[in-house]
């Protein structure tokens, strides 16, 4: 019997004057669950989750949760006014039975001290400081808002492994891919207003999502077709009895309005870019270059060679020096020695993290604009800014909305749409999928394969990497980068190992688990049960990872669940089950495999 949900909201409505958000949304967790809420920016994710976790309320719908059951929230922008420092802000979230030595614990692995002041923070480090107080408790329920912006590839992968070992059910908001598909089990998709839950992990959501879209589109043309014959028939028909006529209108009045109400899919984003004349063959080389701020140096001796349509990926963790490295590239900086040489005729338009400050009272229509009239210019071809706005999925009625109340996704499009309106040969990204939803980042991603310039790109989203760039400039260590072809899985491949954490905080970016085990390992000697769990543990992952694929096709039958809910019930807790015991399974075996390697060395 499958175990009674611990939060549960029911029938959930909410309206901004005459705009419904929420149509009566559905959202159920139960004990362990892992689930991902996806949606378009502003379908509503993040007001749900608020009232997910009781800090917004309802026009109507009920919200339940457990007696006695325990919740914590990541909110995109926290709040760490009135607080002495980090820790004390932690310290907060902890309960009278919880361990205070966890808060410390997360702090180090964030690469925080908790001595911090909440007015010094950057807006990372507020965010870290947040992550560590949902996660201090180990709650029944975390409910995450994007809680990989901000952080390094190193941070994220500590973070999955971090999830990955909790027992509390997670509802996640986020546009990384690799993200949802290591942690997600289950996906709850929200769109115009209500919500369609998918028993599966977020691999499979794309291909779900398209099928129900495709099935709405053919159910539409079928409403458009019968209106089109009853109205025929209104016309032309012959005259029946009175009363078998007038209930024929009234049905073809009832067809018309449910066209009326049926509202579509939201429209896609659509991005072209301002080109310029090509630049010249060569963007830039590096030769030797070095930077130096007071005792650090941040690049020493880079060598790099970008040509005329590169699409270049810059990776490394916080504080390596990825951002000062762009600004030598692109000339924002000079080399304290070595050389940089920068090609001829670069037009280049930058996307910064920062999102270029707007002034809050700017309009969306004079920051695209940037006050010159109503129009934009497109390859050198004029448009009205209005239809401009709609291709980035604004509404025209927002022309005039300051850009103080616009949400983070909403800005992440406007300053996408300012970047693509100058003619450029050379895009400069620093940063630039935080805040997008996925499918603007799709669109994103296939206006980079076909812009015909040069890209450079510092990004912490390794399947948006994976997906854009043709080489990889990576940070090894001391300063000094290391170029590699191909995006970011296939410098795994040639590397042997992703990013890693600075010199000076990889033991605090280290999960516990594996690598903290790892770490202990050349003091210990392996006994007669750790060699024969090391020899037997690939057989059990291969045996585990066969009854799963068999699981995943029993559940891919869509009839499944209507014909024999039983089974259907059987074997998604056998596939829950079965997945848990290979990520146990698979950490125990790098645990062991650690100490052996220690062993011998």
């Amino acid at each position: 019997m499958a175990a009674p949900p611990l939060l549960l909201l029911t029938d959930i409505r909410l309206a901004f004057g005459t705009t419904t958000l929420l149509g009566g949304a559905l959202l159920s967790v139960a004990p362990g669950e892992r689930l991902a809420l996806i949606g378009r920016n502003g379908s509503g994710k993040s007001t749900l989750l608020r009232i997910a976790a009781g800090l917004a309320e309802a026009d109507s719908g009920t919200r339940f949760l457990q007696p006695g059951a325990t919740l914590r929230y990541l909110p995109q922008e926290p709040d760490l006014a009135g607080y002495a420092n980090v820790l004390a802000y932690v310290e907060s979230g902890l309960t009278g039975g919880d361990d205070a030595h966890r808060a410390h614990y997360l702090l180090e692995a964030l690469g925080l001290t908790g001595a911090e002041h909440p007015d010094q923070l950057s807006g990372g480090e507020a965010r870290r400081a947040a992550l560590a107080r949902a996660l201090a408790p180990e709650p029944d329920i975390l409910l995450l808002d994007e809680p990989t912006n901000h952080l390094d590839l190193p941070a994220i992968e500590w973070l999955e492994s971090e999830l990955g070992r909790l027992r509390s059910a997670i509802v996640t908001i986020s546009h990384d891919r690799r993200f949802l598909e290591r942690l997600s089990r289950a996906m709850v998709w929200l769109d115009r207003g209500n919500t369609l839950r998918l028993e599966r992990s977020f691999e499979h959501f794309e291909t779900w999502r398209d099928e129900i879209l495709a099935v709405e589109e053919q159910n539409a043309q079928k409403l458009a077709r019968q209106i089109v014959r009853e109205e025929h028939w209104l016309r032309y028909g012959v005259t029946a009895r009175r009363k078998r006529n007038v209930k024929r209108l009234g049905d073809l009045q009832a067809l018309r309005q449910k066209k009326r109400e049926r509202q579509g899919p939201q429209g896609n984003v659509r991005m072209a870019a301002s080109e310029a004349e090509g630049s010249g063959n060569l963007v830039a080389l590096a030769e030797n270059a070095t930077k130096t701020y007071g005792d650090r140096t941040i690049i020493r001796e880079a060598n790099a060679r970008i040509m005329r349509g590169d699409r270049i990926g810059i990776v490394g963790p916080n504080g390596a020096g990825k951002t000062t490295l762009l600004k030598m590239l692109t000339g924002e900086l000079e080399p304290d020695s070595g050389t940089i040489r920068r090609g001829t005729a670069i037009e280049m338009v930058t996307l910064d993290q920062k999102r270029e400050a707007l002034p809050p009272e700017t309009t969306l229509s004079q920051a695209l604009t940037e006050g010159r009239g109503d129009q934009v210019f497109i390859n050198g071809q004029p448009r009205h800014v209005v239809g401009y706005m709609k291709d980035f999925l604004f509404l025209p009625e927002q022309a005039r909305t300051a850009v103080s109340v616009l949400s983070g996704g909403e800005r992440g499009r406007l300053m996408l749409a300012r970047a693509f309106a100058r003619a450029s040969n050379l895009l400069v990204l620093d940063e630039p999928t935080n805040d997008l939803d996925l499918e603007t980042l799709d669109l994103l991603q296939e206006l980079i394969a076909e812009y015909g310039g040069t890209v450079l790109v510092v990004s912490h989203d390794r399947d948006f990497l994976d997906r854009t760039v043709t080489g990889i400039l990576a940070f090894e260590g001391d300063g000094r980068w290391q170029d590699y072809a191909g995006g970011y899985s296939d410098m795994v491949a040639q590397r042997g190992r992703g990013v890693q954490a600075r010199a000076g905080v990889e033991a605090a970016s280290r999960p516990r688990g594996a690598a903290s085990s790892a770490a202990a390992a050349p003091a210990k000697k392996m006994s007669f049960k750790d060699k024969h769990a090391l020899e037997s543990l690939p057989a059990r992952m291969e045996k585990l990872t066969a009854e799963i694929k068999l699981l995943r096709e029993k559940l891919a039958d869509s009839g499944l669940f209507k014909r024999d809910h039983a089974a259907f019930k059987r074997f998604t807790n056998g596939l829950a089950l079965r997945e848990s015991e290979l990520a146990a399974a698979e950490e125990e075996w790098l645990r062991l495999e650690a100490m052996r390697e220690a062993a011998e060395a």
